[in-house]
């Protein structure tokens, strides 16, 4: 696996881009993004509860962070799906005194017999100090935790 960020991404500061290859086809993929017991094993606390259905609301819980102002607490609403193609969900920090509100967009292209997968997570605000420290925590989690817990899954997967 490799996950690199586009040259551009640094200097977009709403926005945190992914771009990781999968070894893996894109329905093996799909299912890892949206099958609950598969989102479980990757993703936070409460992605059992997702189902893909737009305008599907649930819950999810991390640990808080509070010099990023992080609840640890995201109301998740679905807002669009391409089956086997794209994801996209709204997240929202339960703290009405975290304005965090981002959309985070999955895209899957087939690449040989593997997934060039994309995430696109946007909707920070730059002349927020703590969403610029969100941004750079929730960055690096996605290049290296999350795609190494999502890589997991997939090797698992028969």
């Amino acid at each position: 696996m490799n996950a690199h960020t586009p040259d551009g991404d640094a200097d977009d500061l709403t926005t945190v881009r992914v771009d990781q290859f999968l070894p893996h086809p894109p329905a093996k993929v799909w299912r890892a993004l949206t099958e609950p017991q598969l989102l479980v094993q990757w993703q936070m606390p409460g992605s059992q509860d997702f189902r893909l259905e737009v305008g599907h609301r649930y819950r999810m819980t991390s640990v808080p962070r509070p010099n990023s102002r992080f609840s640890g607490v995201v109301d998740v609403q679905v807002l669009a799906y391409d089956v086997e193609r794209m994801l996209s969900v709204r997240w929202v920090d339960t703290d009405p005194a975290n304005p965090a509100d981002w959309t985070i967009t999955w895209t899957l292209e087939q690449e040989g017999r593997g997934t060039r997968l994309f995430l696109v997570h946007e909707g920070f605000d730059p002349d927020d100090p703590a969403q610029m420290l969100a941004r750079k925590i929730m960055g690096g989690g996605w290049r290296t935790h999350v795609m190494r817990s999502l890589g997991h899954t997939l090797e698992g997967l028969r």
